[in-house]
């Protein structure tokens, strides 16, 4: 196995470490703006519910639009696609600044100019996240996510207090046009990034389908429907306390902008710890544990925030939050790259992303509304119990250890040699596979077909079947459709190294002479009174 570089290692990596630079100085800009919209929202509106509105805005079209955009990153140039995304902000920040100097700025105006920033983020993210196993060795993926979050949070632990000082001395405009500036730092490393993409030896697939084909990898993959779970409970109920501090701010501690910046300074430090003490803790305990003590501490955190009026004490509590935010994350993040195969995993991320910051969404409404009814202590006191029951949930769905699939391709599969004369676009194709099995190991052979099953359907094949010979009842054949002789093709070439363990099975319970026979054949529902589809070796005469 590789050796494992060490996490501040990675910036030995002169693309990854451009990369990482450029994107701490956009981090910067962008929680600059947060604290800037944020406190903007409080002074346009006295609504609890419109100031927890803003960070639903940004997070709701990551969970309408990372899917589509992790479609375009499994099958585009995905460093095109971030040039895009960063080109689309930076002209929304534009905007923003105008409308703010200018001071025509209403909540509704304020959340659309938030939602279009959040629209880019949704473009961006399953591109950037996924082009980390085009940047460094999957080994290296945990340090990369790690030093991701930790970048985030280095700059969330200094730039809301940036922000909020830059709010107080020059008003949110002057927030809102360094949050534009910041984006060109990315935008001159993409354009300077030149990543070396694997060969595609097939046709890119096109949009409907690969969205369908990333729902479908993702609801037949046990593994990620756990982290899926796990992070929409997390972002749902942990939200809260982001949702709600411009109000804990203001409200409880009796602050200003400045008091919110600092307060969110503290969370950023906080993650930072988290960061470092990631691979302290795995090394001791198993992913599980750990995220189930950051559901525990962070309720704990949220309780303490909604009680609390010293604002040392809510200091020191939301440097706790924070450390949990990063470490739930951060794993969840990890082990949804190592539990996807490459040609999927932008969907994976994307679908995690849908899941994660759709309940952020979600719970920042909900506690906005729970907090405008009966005051923001109540509000953060419910979460912590909504965080308590995520934390339950663990001993149902567990999350698996990293490594725990060995996601690379199997590479087992050569493309058949044809006598008709076809097409990639040839189809439908109905797959037959004979297998000869002894009374005594059918219900062996029903566990591992099983299991065939849903790996059959999850990389794509439709109308799956087994059928048992009335005559010969050693004799069963499984048979499946797929739409054309490329996505046949396409869906031998997505098997992995832990898919060949339930082929071995099958392949040990079979007791003919040779292998399993396999019938490839074209299907036609009506009948034409002239061969469409004539043997290679005897073309039509014109």
């Amino acid at each position: 196995m590789p050796k494992r570089a060490s996490i501040l290692g990675l910036f030995q990596n002169a693309p990854f470490r451009a990369l990482w630079l450029a994107t701490l100085v956009s981090n910067l800009g962008g929680l600059i703006q947060a604290v800037g919209a944020g406190w903007m929202m409080t002074t346009i509106s006295d609504s609890p519910g419109m100031v927890a509105l803003v960070q639903a805005s940004t997070t709701l079209p990551i969970m309408l639009f990372s899917l589509p955009s992790g479609a375009l990153a499994d099958s585009l140039d995905r460093r095109k696609i971030m040039l895009t995304a960063q080109t689309l902000m930076l002209l929304v920040s534009i905007g923003l600044t105008v409308c703010a100097y200018l001071g025509v700025l209403t909540p509704w105006l304020l959340l659309s100019f938030t939602f279009l920033i959040g629209c880019g983020t949704a473009l961006h993210n399953p591109s950037w996240q996924s082009s980390m196993g085009d940047i460094v060795a999957r080994e290296d993926l945990p340090s990369a996510v790690l030093l991701n979050s930790m970048g985030f949070n280095l700059m969330r632990s200094v730039g809301p207090a940036i922000g909020g000082a830059i709010v107080a001395l020059s008003g949110a405009a002057a927030a809102f046009a360094l949050n534009a500036a910041s984006y060109l730092t990315l935008i001159f490393a993409l354009t300077r990034w030149t990543p070396d993409y694997a060969a595609r030896n097939l046709p890119r697939e096109s949009f409907g389908p690969a969205v369908a084909a990333g729902l479908r990898y993702v609801s037949m993959s046990p593994n990620l429907m756990k982290v899926l779970l796990r992070g929409f409970l997390f972002g749902a109920s942990a939200i809260a306390v982001l949702a709600l501090l411009p109000l804990v701010a203001r409200n409880l501690l009796q602050g200003s902008a400045l008091t919110y910046g600092v307060m969110l300074g503290c969370f950023g430090f906080g993650a930072i710890g988290g960061a470092f003490a990631s691979g302290h803790l795995r090394e001791k305990l198993n992913n599980e544990t750990i995220v189930r003590g950051t559901f525990v501490v962070f309720a704990c955190g949220a309780v303490i925030l909604g009680v609390s009026r010293n604002i040392w004490l809510s200091g020191g509590i939301l440097m706790l939050c924070g450390a949990c935010w990063v470490l739930t994350l951060s794993l969840f993040n990890v082990t949804v790259q190592l539990s996807t195969p490459r040609w999927v995993v932008g969907r994976a991320l994307a679908l995690y992303q849908t899941a994660t910051f759709g309940g952020m969404a979600a719970g920042s409404w909900l506690w906005g509304t729970v907090a405008e009814a009966h005051g923001s202590e109540r509000a953060l006191v419910l979460s912590g119990g909504m965080l308590i029951c995520g934390a339950l949930v663990g001993l149902r769905y567990a999350l698996p250890e990293f490594g725990a699939l060995n996601v690379d391709p199997l590479d087992r599969f050569s493309e058949p040699p044809l006598r008709l004369d076809m097409t990639s676009r040839s189809g439908p194709i109905m797959v037959m596979v004979d297998y000869d099995i002894a009374q005594q190991e059918i219900p062996a052979f029903l566990a591992a077909m099983a299991d065939r099953r849903r790996i059959r359907k999850r990389d794509g094949a439709r109308q799956w079947a087994l059928l048992r010979d009335l005559e010969n009842p050693d004799v069963w054949t499984e048979t499946y459709h797929v739409s054309t002789w490329v996505d046949y093709v396409r869906h031998n070439q997505r098997r992995t190294k832990a898919d060949a363990e339930v082929s071995d099975r099958l392949l040990a319970l079979h007791k003919g002479a040779d292998k399993p026979k396999v019938h490839r054949m074209i299907e036609r529902q009506t009948v034409t009174l002239r061969d469409d589809m004539p043997l290679k070796s005897h073309p039509e005469v014109h």
